[in-house]
């Protein structure tokens, strides 16, 4: 097989934009049980800025290729792959080299994506709402109907599909998010806080708490969290991010989030308290991944939900993606346009 020249995403360094660069490199054939993609989206998050500044867990060193999920078809089969066919519509989650023209994964991590589902709306769901699905059905198993549910960036990627997968199982919904996004998110049914005046945690506690907290903040804003679970009644606070190093910005000193998930799960050690805590991450490699990724695609298919599709960068302007994160109107997923001839 033969050896190509693709265009991907390269980070240089750790640290800010500048770092982020599109250059010309040659991708191998696919190995013995790998499927060569071309990537027609990839997908664009928090942890593309986590990455860049170095701080996700357990991460690359760089220089690297970012590119946590992607969309495309088979281009070709590794020798011994033989579950999908060249041309076929299929999506991975990767944690790296997605924001590539081509990619090799491993077989066994690709989903088949039916032709008459959009690719954007499917690339949403294999990280942003799979996620979400984890945090509402595995990471705890009090979201139901009259339970309060407390969702920090709720107008973010995965904080917008946790608040439709928590009202879709009739819990009743709060969270945090910024103002430009309050009206819309009140036509939902979700009563939003601003985050920066700290109210919320006044109004949370006089409407006896929150059962369930989602906070992909971290450090110590789990303190804050922690503080409006309901104290009588059995409540939970999901930790499942770090994104105080992106709120900071890039001149903040980058924190490594080990220490402050330690100090979450510590608090299980407090036996006169019905509060616990958890966090929560996706993990390809977990047994009950797929089985997560085929039900939540099956309710896309079903039109349970849709993706709200925030903002598309083309892979050539990667780095605008970047210096914009967290300025970008809207609520819902970000992708990067690999393949010039697709929708933007």
């Amino acid at each position: 097989m033969t050896t190509h020249t693709i265009r991907k995403v390269v980070y240089s360094a750790f640290g800010g934009p500048s770092n982020v660069s599109v250059v010309t490199a040659q991708i191998a054939p696919p190995a013995k049980y790998e499927v060569q993609c071309d990537v027609i989206y990839s997908g664009f998050s928090g942890a593309d800025i986590q990455m860049r500044i170095g701080t996700y867990p357990l991460q690359r060193d760089a220089p690297m290729t970012p590119g946590y999920c992607f969309v495309g078809r088979v281009s070709a089969n590794g020798p011994k792959s033989t579950k999908f066919y060249p041309g076929q519509l299929v999506g991975a989650l990767t944690m790296y080299d997605a924001e590539a023209q081509k990619i090799n994964v491993a077989e066994k991590y690709l989903i088949s994506i039916p032709e008459h589902v959009e690719m954007r709306q499917a690339l949403g769901v294999i990280l942003d709402w799979n996620t979400a699905y984890g945090l509402v059905h595995r990471a705890t198993d009090l979201v139901r109907k009259g339970q309060r549910v407390f969702i920090h960036s709720i107008s973010g990627a995965v904080g917008y599909a946790t608040m439709t997968l928590c009202l879709l199982e009739g819990a009743e919904v709060y969270g945090t998010a910024s103002e430009r996004n309050h009206a819309s998110l009140r036509e939902l049914g979700v009563t939003p806080f601003t985050y920066a005046d700290k109210n919320w945690k006044d109004e949370m506690k006089q409407r006896g708490g929150a059962h369930v907290v989602y906070d992909p903040i971290g450090f110590e804003h789990y303190n804050d969290s922690w503080d409006i679970l309901i104290r009588n009644e059995p409540s939970r606070l999901v930790g499942f991010g770090g994104n105080m190093n992106i709120i900071q910005g890039d001149d903040a000193k980058p924190r490594s989030q080990f220490s402050s998930q330690v100090k979450l799960l510590a608090k299980n050690g407090c036996l006169v308290t019905r509060r616990s805590t958890s966090f929560y991450y996706i993990d390809r490699d977990r047994s009950t991944y797929m089985e997560d990724l085929h039900s939540v695609m099956s309710m896309l298919v079903a039109g349970k939900f849709q993706v709200p599709v925030k903002k598309t960068w083309d892979l050539e302007n990667v780095r605008e993606a970047h210096e914009t994160w967290g300025k970008v109107p809207g609520v819902g997923s970000c992708f990067v346009r690999v393949d010039p001839n697709a929708a933007l």
